[in-house]
């Protein structure tokens, strides 16, 4: 049997992530009812601490670090931790694994895909509803561009008002202030992509017609998959 751990900042997520696990475990095993297990822990506590700091601090590694330690104690394979916020904490735990346990940032198969979309020279818009967000995804592209051999340049909307009305539970307001900020930007860079998974419900309320060759990337559906292909690599 193959164990998925995946860690989550926001309650609202791991249904939503079981689900993609689930289709691309499936897809990969060619079978409707592949072998697997997922094994989900939920700690808001991640996401608010970073906010406050206005980044990760040890504090929120070492945390980070036992829940990863936690779900591999209990036999996961590999580990996706579903925070954009979260990224270089992830990747600070995963160096400390040494390759031992595959730990995945949930936004850098979707940085990878943003910087192939909008080749050498090309601009990613990035919209983000957190502060603490936007640092890390930003490097996080210029990383990804230098690994693939481009240059790209990165333009940054943060929408405070979306995260404010997330925070205050209104995941309508969320979503239509988000669906507004995509129609904004479809047009005027290579390639959109949104900064945290938990904007990914604003994608259906988008009813602006897209502009022909601008795509609009979330990290779900490719944090998935990417977890289920380490997964089976390690």
């Amino acid at each position: 049997m193959t164990r998925y751990g995946l860690i989550h900042t926001v309650p609202a997520l791991p249904a939503t992530f079981h689900d993609l696990v689930a289709a691309q475990a499936a897809q990969a095993a060619q079978a409707a009812r592949p072998d697997t297990e997922q094994l989900h822990v939920i700690d808001p506590w991640l996401l608010h601490a970073s906010i406050t700091a206005g980044g990760v601090t040890p504090e929120i590694v070492d945390r980070l670090a036992a829940h990863v330690a936690h779900l591999r104690d209990r036999g996961a394979d590999g580990v996706l931790v579903t925070c954009s916020t979260l990224g270089e904490a992830t990747e600070q735990v995963a160096a400390r694994l040494d390759g031992t346990l595959p730990v995945v940032r949930v936004d850098q198969g979707m940085a990878d895909r943003a910087v192939e979309l909008a080749g050498d020279g090309g601009t990613v818009g990035v919209l983000a509803t957190v502060a603490s967000t936007v640092g890390p995804t930003e490097r996080l592209v210029h990383r990804s561009a230098a690994a693939a051999g481009v240059a790209v340049t990165v333009e940054v909307e943060l929408l405070e008002e979306a995260g404010r009305a997330r925070e205050a539970g209104d995941t309508a307001r969320h979503d239509a202030l988000v669906a507004d900020a995509i129609g904004r930007w479809t047009g005027r860079v290579n390639v959109v992509v949104l900064a945290q998974a938990s904007m990914a419900g604003a994608v259906s309320r988008n009813t602006r017609e897209p502009a022909e060759g601008t795509p609009l990337l979330t990290s779900l559906e490719l944090a998935a998959r990417r977890l289920v292909q380490v997964t089976q690599t390690s």
